[in-house]
């Protein structure tokens, strides 16, 4: 089942998601859905009710696990298919970090992925700016963990030119393309 924007909310709700773990899950919504809807007019055939739900809840085990080692994401996954959601448990489980080699084409899972990377609370940011803040603010100055943490963003770069090879803007653009073309996550259903 793929939840509507109306059921995403409740799951916040009923997780306690904090109010700017929420703000930071709308605006990764609001950049999954909008590349996602420029890669379906470009023809990818791509669901954009799963690309969305799936941002709105990537995060929804963050509060859970803020004083714990537990891993949000994988524990989001567990609490998607508990609730019925097992097209969204694959994506929200590997938002962090994705498991095995990157398809040739983009998927609904590196979309999520890719909006999480470029989302700094809840501002459209470069790449760059995000890894930075991560390292900072989880890195605890371990250079393995530095260096898993540079992996996963060389890998959003590399998903970044697949994204972009297939829209009408550039990675620079999107906080623009973003104002301009607001993405109403309403449209979703409430």
């Amino acid at each position: 089942m793929i939840p509507s924007v109306a059921q995403c909310f409740a799951l916040m709700e009923q997780y306690a998601m904090l109010p700017n773990i929420r703000e930071h899950s709308l605006m990764v919504g609001r950049v999954a859905g909008l590349i996602g809807s420029g890669l379906r007019r470009a023809g990818r055939p791509l669901s954009l009710e799963l690309i969305v739900s799936s941002a709105l809840l990537h995060d929804i085990a963050k509060t859970a696990t803020l004083e714990t080692a537990l891993r949000h994401d994988e524990l989001g996954g567990e609490i998607c298919l508990q609730h019925g959601l097992d097209e969204l448990a694959e994506i929200v489980a590997e938002h962090v970090v994705l498991k095995g080699a990157l398809p040739e084409c983009c998927t609904e899972k590196e979309i999520v992925y890719y909006a999480d990377k470029r989302v700094l609370h809840d501002q459209v940011v470069p790449l760059e700016a995000r890894l930075d803040y991560i390292i900072r603010r989880y890195g605890n100055e371990d250079e393995v963990l530095h260096a898993r943490i540079r992996h996963n963003f060389a890998q959003a770069h590399a998903i970044e030119e697949r994204l972009f090879a297939g829209l009408d803007f550039s990675p620079a653009e999107l906080e623009q393309r973003l104002r301009r073309d607001f993405f109403p996550l309403e449209a979703f259903g409430t």
